[in-house]
């Protein structure tokens, strides 16, 4: 098969290390970016000039434009985006500052916009491509104390569904991945808590308790789906990764159903003539 050029955001550790490491042992060239260079030291040692690493703060417009930039000339094409960059910010709706709030759409919504607008030229003049938008299961359903990251990803659906339908005509594929929870820093180090207070103290102690890390995914066993969907000459829209995906996502789905078949003649006659 031949080999594609990636470029994976967020790519220090977590999701994007891993992927971007399954790939650099097949053979394929990444482009490799993190806000911090150092953090990428370990791939670049690792895989020399299979990897170029690139300083990169997904909030900028103009960085990510710049990056694509540098991408293409170095070389020479761009198979696939994976937007990847991304981190949750935990904490109740009403606790959230306007700042934590912009932030986090600015991160997990803006630079997914960024990036795929940045690539599209290359792409279509290609006649290919595959963008590939790191979203999660929150992106479907929604759990309490997690408001901004699940409207962020709610956001991610919406603007990725409809880029797939706009771009599908230039040969470029579209797909969003939806873990469930899994064992990286996302919930740990990555993480942003809002400022404590007692007034959900109990809805918190429960989250805690029906979030045990024990229960979420290994990272290390995403890498086989990774390359499955990058290889594969008809790629999902959606993909979902992770035992727990599926049965809440599909749950949830049928009582939305439920209730709109239940309200549906009020539906109905608000429509008039």
């Amino acid at each position: 098969m031949e080999k594609k050029v990636f470029l994976i955001t967020g790519a220090s550790r977590g999701f994007g290390k891993i992927w971007a490491e399954a790939l650099l042992q097949r053979g394929d060239k990444v482009a490799a970016t993190a806000r911090n260079l150092h953090h990428l030291k370990e791939l670049v040692e690792k895989y020399g000039d299979s990897v170029l690493p690139l300083q990169l703060d997904v909030n900028s417009r103009e960085q990510s434009f710049e990056v694509v930039r540098q991408v293409k000339d170095h070389f020479g094409r761009i198979d696939v985006l994976v937007n990847n960059a991304g981190y949750g910010l935990f904490g109740a709706i009403e606790e959230t500052s306007a700042e934590e709030a912009r932030e986090q759409i600015e991160t997990n919504f803006f630079g997914v916009l960024w990036l795929s607008q940045a690539v599209l030229p290359i792409m279509r003049e290609q006649k290919s491509g595959h963008i590939i938008q790191v979203s999660s299961m929150l992106g479907l359903v929604t759990l309490p104390l997690l408001g901004l990251y699940n409207a962020s990803k709610f956001a991610v659906e919406g603007l990725t569904e409809t880029l797939a339908a706009e771009v599908a005509d230039f040969g470029i594929k579209v797909t969003l991945i939806e873990p469930n929870g899994f064992s990286t820093d996302w919930a740990g180090a990555s993480a942003i808590q809002t400022k404590q207070t007692d007034t959900y103290a109990p809805l918190k102690k429960a989250f805690a308790e029906s979030t045990a890390p024990e229960v979420w995914g290994e990272p290390e066993a995403t890498a086989d789906a990774i390359l499955k969907l990058v290889d594969s000459p008809n790629p999902p829209l959606r993909l979902l990764l992770g035992k727990i995906a599926y049965p809440l996502v599909k749950q949830n789905y049928e009582k939305r159903l439920a209730s709109f078949e239940e309200w549906k003649e009020v539906s109905e006659a608000a429509h008039g003539k």
